[in-house]
């Protein structure tokens, strides 16, 4: 993520903020520019707040009194209004969309429009929803808005993570795969990688669901729900993909410098100063750069009595995998500029 600074006092604001804290400024999104700006002076004459600014907070701007922004037009269906439970787990779900609708837009992937790509946010207080992905229509379970319920679930199934975030990366990989594949050597590629999407889906779920993961899966797969099918092995490494980008670029905004530890300083010291522009190049210079942050966030985060932050190893197999996704972001985000 960006960083952000208040346009009339200059202190720090995030992107989730519709006011500075600092000088009560508001705040909004342009989705156009990327970028938080004070919305005062032409600001505040030439934007407007986004429909759903009041129903569920969304700080994002528009041009035209009562429009949705960028983000909320993208969503087909979601809760009534009278529905005080579905609208609180929407906030939630609206604010995660937000943040993965502005990083598909920095890395300037196609298809990020109505009539192309839709949200389904439905709550499963009434009936059962399945979250999934179909002909360009991303449907989620409200319910993973609510922690409780979303860290049961994640025990359950012995997930080291579980959160809304990661559940839309992992849709919008599945909507990705075929714009990014255009060409016979694409998908022959992607299939050395990641097994022949072709098998059976319902038969691999059934298998999945019977047996379990095969032992060795950490030495090949990014998590054991990428074992079951070729398709969800590229949803889960394109999300994870994500992820490192978008926890690489926030580093980098805040100058976050890995120089240690100092325990090994005289041997191999682990060193990472991220870049806006590191992602850009090679996947082995986002990998370099990667790794190191992930010891010392974990470090942290167990002296704060707190699990591993980055609870994964990636064995080279999954490196593969998540180097050819790069490969193909770059390659879309420099047609789409």
């Amino acid at each position: 993520m960006l960083s952000f600074a208040c346009g009339h006092c200059g202190q720090l604001v995030f992107f989730e903020n519709s006011l500075c804290l600092h000088c009560r400024t508001p705040q909004g999104f342009v989705p156009e520019r990327l970028k938080l700006v004070a919305l005062e002076g032409t600001a505040a004459d030439e934007l407007d707040r986004c429909a759903n600014f009041a129903l569920i907070g969304c700080n994002w701007m528009v041009r035209g009194e009562g429009g949705l922004c960028r983000s909320c037009e993208l969503t087909r269906t979601r809760p009534e209004d009278s529905d005080a439970l579905g609208i609180a787990e929407l906030t939630e779900a609206e604010s995660a969309k937000r943040r993965v609708i502005m990083q598909l837009l920095d890395l300037g992937l196609p298809g990020v429009a109505p009539g192309l790509l839709s949200f389904d946010l439905l709550s499963s207080e009434a009936e059962p929803v399945q979250t999934g992905h179909d002909d360009g229509v991303i449907t989620i379970d409200l319910a993973e808005s609510d922690d409780a319920r979303r860290e049961a679930r994640r025990t359950e199934l012995g997930e080291p993570y579980r959160t809304m975030l990661g559940h839309l990366r992992h849709e919008l990989g599945h909507y990705f795969q075929p714009l990014l594949l255009s060409g016979d050597s694409d998908w022959h590629a992607c299939r050395e990688l990641f097994g022949d999407e072709r098998v059976d889906y319902g038969e691999a779920l059934e298998r999945h669901y019977q047996s379990g993961p095969p032992a060795d899966w950490p030495q090949r797969f990014v998590s054991a729900y990428a074992t079951m099918h070729p398709w969800e092995d590229w949803a889960e490494t394109w999300a994870h993909y994500l992820h490192i980008r978008d926890t690489l670029q926030t580093a980098a905004e805040y100058g976050v410098v890995v120089g240690g530890p100092r325990a090994v300083a005289d041997k191999r010291p682990l060193e990472s100063t991220p870049r806006p522009d590191a992602a850009e190049r090679g996947f082995d210079e986002v990998l370099g750069e990667w790794l190191p942050l992930t010891y010392a966030l974990n470090a942290v985060n167990r002296s704060m009595g707190r699990e591993d932050l980055y609870p994964f190893t990636l064995a080279q197999p999954v490196i593969d995998k998540l180097a050819f996704v790069h490969a193909h972001v770059l390659a879309a985000g420099a047609r789409g500029r």
